[in-house]
C-alpha cells in the first residue's frame, strides 16, 4: 500500500518512508509506544502520500477500513513510521494538534471510520493499549471532530456538519458473517457515508477504503468468512460506484482504482462442474468437488472426497485425510485443507500478480502488467497532481 500511496518501493514493515529507511522490528514484545518505533536520525525519511498532495491541494480527505484505522494499509495513507507495528505512534500522527500529529494532514483527516480503538485510549481505559496516558479520542473531539462507537451513533453523523471519527471496537471489525448490524455499519454503509460527507469541495475530495478482513480469513483459511468479506467490498465498489456516477455523470472528473496489495495461496480443485451460488441449503464453491457428468463427488487417491478451495499454505493441514461430507464443509468455521501446515492464521501470502481494474477520468491507462509504484504516477497524472 505504500508504494501505490509513494510511487517508492520500500523495506518490509516501513510505512511510507523512503527506500533507504531500515525497519525497526517490534522484539516479539506486542506493540511498540512512543520512542521505540520512531525513526531515528539519519534512518529515512517521510515521503508524500496522495492522501497528503490531496490534502495540499484542498481537497477533503477520507479513509475507511474493517481493521484497525492504524493498521498498515490505512496507515501508509497519512503516517509515516519505521516500524508498522508501532501502532500507537501511527494514532497519534493521525491526531489532529496533539503531540506527534503529522503536519502534513493539515487540519486533519476530515473522516476516518473503521476499528482500533485501542490505540487511541490509555491503558485501563475501555481495553486500551497506550501507555503515554493520552486519550486520543478526546483530543479529536477537542479538535472538532464528532465521534461514533456504534451504528446508531454513527447513522446520527450527518454530512455537512465538519469531521467525523467513527471506531467501532477495540481492535479489528467483525467479519461481515459475524457482524451485528446493532454495532458495527458494514463497509457499504461506511462508504456511503463517508463520500456523503466528503462530497461538495471545490477542490474534490481523496477517499481510501480498505475491505481488510479478507486478508486475515484467508490466512486462517477460512474460505466463507474471506468471501463474504468479498461480497462485502464489492457492494462498496458497486455503491462508491453508482453515488459518484449520481454526482458526476459519465466519472469526468472521478477516478475509481480497485485492486489488493497482494495474493493468498488459495487454489480452486478439479475439473469441477459449476456449483451454482451459496446457498443455505448448497455450499456452492465452499463444497465438495464434483464430477462434471455425474454429479457424484471426485475422489482422493485413498477414496475420500475433496474440496472445491484449497490453500497452498495453512493451518488446514491435515496429516490423514478422512471422510469429508457437504454440511461439513459448508459450515462457517471449517477450515479449508493446506498442503504444508503452519500455525493458526499462518496462511501465507503468494506470489502472483494481482488485479487492478479503474473507471473513470485516466482509466485507460490502468491496462496491462505494471509495477505496483506506478499506480501512484498513473492517480496523479489522472487527477492532475
Amino acid at each position: 500500500m505504500a508504494a501505490y500511496m509513494t510511487g517508492v518501493k520500500a523495506n518490509n514493515e516501513v510505512i511510507s518512508m523512503s527506500a533507504d529507511t531500515r525497519a525497526r522490528d517490534a522484539g516479539g514484545k506486542g506493540y511498540i509506544n512512543g520512542a521505540d518505533s520512531t525513526c531515528t536520525a539519519g534512518n529515512g525519511q517521510a515521503v508524500p502520500t496522495l492522501l497528503e498532495i490531496m490534502k495540499a491541494r484542498g481537497a477533503r480527505t477520507g479513509v475507511v477500513t474493517t481493521t484497525r484505522i492504524t493498521h498498515a494499509t490505512p496507515a501508509a495513507t497519512y503516517a509515516h513510521i519505521c516500524h508498522r507495528d508501532g501502532e500507537n505512534d501511527i494514532a497519534a500522527q493521525l491526531t489532529p494538534r496533539g503531540a506527534g500529529f503529522n503536519a502534513r494532514l493539515g487540519d486533519g483527516v476530515d473522516v476516518i471510520f473503521g476499528g482500533g480503538r485501542r490505540h487511541f485510549l490509555p491503558a485501563g481505559k475501555a481495553g486500551g493499549k497506550r501507555g503515554d496516558g493520552r486519550d486520543l479520542l478526546a483530543e479529536f473531539r477537542a479538535a472538532g471532530y464528532r465521534d461514533a462507537s456504534d451504528a446508531g451513533e454513527f447513522a446520527r453523523l450527518a454530512p455537512g456538519a465538519g469531521k467525523a471519527i467513527a471506531l467501532f471496537s477495540p481492535d479489528h471489525m467483525s467479519y461481515d458473517l459475524d457482524r451485528l448490524p446493532a454495532q458495527e455499519p458494514s463497509l457499504a454503509q461506511m462508504t456511503g457515508k463517508a463520500i456523503d460527507m466528503l462530497d461538495g469541495a471545490d477542490r474534490g475530495f481523496f477517499l481510501m477504503v480498505e475491505g481488510g478482513r479478507i486478508d486475515h480469513a484467508l490466512h486462517a483459511t477460512n474460505a466463507r468468512r474471506a468471501l463474504q468479506d468479498v461480497a462485502a467490498f464489492d457492494d462498496a465498489i458497486r455503491l462508491a460506484l453508482d453515488k459518484m456516477q449520481q454526482r458526476d455523470p459519465g466519472l469526468k472528473n472521478t477516478l475509481i482504482v480497485v485492486t489488493a496489495d497482494h495474493d493468498h495461496t488459495l487454489v480452486l480443485n478439479g475439473y469441477a462442474r459449476r456449483t451454482g451460488k451459496t446457498t443455505a441449503d448448497e455450499p456452492g464453491v465452499l463444497g465438495l468437488v464434483r464430477n462434471v457428468l455425474t454429479g457424484r463427488p471426485e475422489l482422493d487417491m485413498n477414496g475420500h472426497p475433496y474440496t472445491v478451495i484449497g490453500f497452498g499454505t495453512g493451518s488446514g493441514y491435515r496429516a490423514a485425510r478422512g471422510a469429508l461430507s457437504e454440511l461439513q464443509v459448508a459450515d462457517k468455521d471449517y477450515l479449508q485443507e493446506s498442503v504444508i501446515p503452519t500455525a493458526a492464521g499462518g496462511e501465507t501470502h503468494g506470489g502472483a500478480n494481482v488485479f487492478i481494474g479503474a473507471q473513470g477520468a485516466g482509466a485507460e491507462q490502468f491496462r496491462g502488467v505494471i509495477d505496483n509504484t506506478e499506480v501512484f504516477g498513473l492517480i496523479r497524472r489522472a487527477l492532475g497532481l
